[in-house]
């Protein structure tokens, strides 16, 4: 109830007016069917605005630390996690991988939409970086398709680092679904999960117009006097045109 209550009345008016949200390619969302909608990741608020957007119920893997905070705030972040109907994922320890891929396998096995971000966290400058495999693994292992999806202009309204939201137009682009059931039973070679990858981040790329790199996001922030360096290694010609 209050995923729509959220969506219909308390919070999306406001993000209607501050945003002016338009979407391309919803026709590429079926209406019933579970299916990974993978996302480029510019700011917190590309989970606000696609459900927002998209006429079916969404499930994040949200960060556990969400749920664990202190406090009034840590009380009201893990309420509202809870209330929309987001998965908590503990990204720390030894087995996060397997317990992340094991909840969205569960939410892709009731037949909902799952949405991945590829790249693991936001992006730290508005370009697309490198994404995990963990996505591909979870597609190769359940059969379903993945939609790429491109968030454009969150960066502007919602900048990291910031505390108050601010007018920006939303754009929501959404791909063609991708079908990789020709690598049927090939889930766990790390070979082909790069691939499956890739190719959803190269559409990422077409769709958002953002500039590849081909690093980790994560990397970039654990080493910001790097980025300059790690910044130089984008593939070449992959800056959407």
């Amino acid at each position: 109830m209050w995923y729509w209550l959220f969506k219909y009345v308390l919070i999306g008016p406001l993000l209607v007016a501050l945003g002016r949200p338009t979407i391309e390619g919803l026709e590429n969302i079926p209406a019933r069917g579970p299916m990974i909608l993978a996302s480029n990741h510019q700011a917190v608020l590309d989970s606000f605005y696609l459900p927002l957007k998209v006429q079916r119920r969404i499930t994040f893997l949200a960060k556990s630390e969400y749920f664990t905070g202190h406090g009034l705030k840590g009380a009201f972040q893990k309420w509202f996690f809870t209330a929309v109907g987001q998965v908590p994922i503990d990204r720390t320890g030894a087995d996060a991988a397997q317990d992340a891929l094991n909840a969205g396998a569960r939410v892709i096995g009731k037949g909902k939409l799952l949405g991945i971000y590829p790249e693991g966290t936001r992006s730290p400058d508005g370009r697309l970086y490198k994404g995990k495999t963990g996505m591909a693994r979870l597609a190769l292992q359940t059969g379903v398709q993945v939609v790429p999806v491109a968030m454009i202009g969150t960066d502007k309204m919602n900048p990291i680092g910031s505390k108050m939201w601010r007018p920006a137009k939303i754009t929501i682009k959404i791909g063609k679904p991708i079908d990789f059931s020709r690598f049927d039973g090939m889930a766990g070679n790390r070979f082909v999960e790069r691939a499956v990858t890739d190719e959803v981040m190269y559409d990422l790329m077409l769709l958002s117009g953002q500039e590849y790199v081909d690093v980790y996001a994560a990397s970039m922030k654990k080493k910001p006097e790097d980025s300059a360096v790690a910044g130089s290694e984008r593939i070449p010609d992959t800056r959407a045109s």
